[in-house]
């Protein structure tokens, strides 16, 4: 069965988040103007995915993939016993991954953004917490794509090619 279910503007945030990840984590020098810039992107990102997650499609809403504990637990459950249950849209596990990037990434923005001010330019403990958000950052977008490959196999979905067509096919 296809389904519909990541919308354009869901696809083109996950992928802009993505490069704009990588090109500071890669490309840009930290404390140089494109590195900056780059941030300011991450922080519009972040903004136009809240307002999407309260007006957007069914799946891109945060109510449609708010976690409840019991969820979570059941999907823990499944994965050590075997089960196959397929989502729609987010998993519960994947959608606590989603708001950890969310948190995280406004968290990086922010505190990038604190040190170019007068208030904060040189302050110790903002740049301590902007480094460990890096680093926590680096540990999530790791785990989130092993998990990504280690459920698309488990399932039979595809769920790379899903993020970039919209369609998920569930067998």
């Amino acid at each position: 069965m296809r389904v519909k279910v990541w919308d354009p503007v869901v696809r083109l945030f996950h992928w802009a988040l993505v490069a704009a990840f990588l090109a500071n984590a890669f490309l840009t020098r930290p404390g140089k103007e494109l590195h900056q810039w780059v941030g300011y992107a991450v922080a519009g990102l972040i903004a136009l995915r809240v307002i999407w997650g309260f007006i957007g499609t069914r799946h891109a809403r945060f109510a449609d993939f708010l976690p409840a504990p019991g969820a979570v637990l059941g999907q823990v459950q499944d994965m050590a016993t075997g089960r196959k249950r397929r989502h729609e849209g987010h998993s519960p596990l994947g959608a606590l991954m989603i708001f950890n990037l969310l948190f995280t990434m406004a968290g990086l923005a922010a505190s990038g953004y604190a040190m170019t001010t007068v208030a904060f330019f040189g302050v110790e403990w903002v740049e301590e917490v902007h480094e460990m958000l890096v680093v926590w950052a680096e540990l999530s977008v790791l785990v989130h794509v092993v998990a990504v490959v280690v459920e698309s196999r488990r399932l039979g979905v595809n769920l790379p090619k899903s993020m970039v067509t919209g369609y998920k096919t569930l067998p």
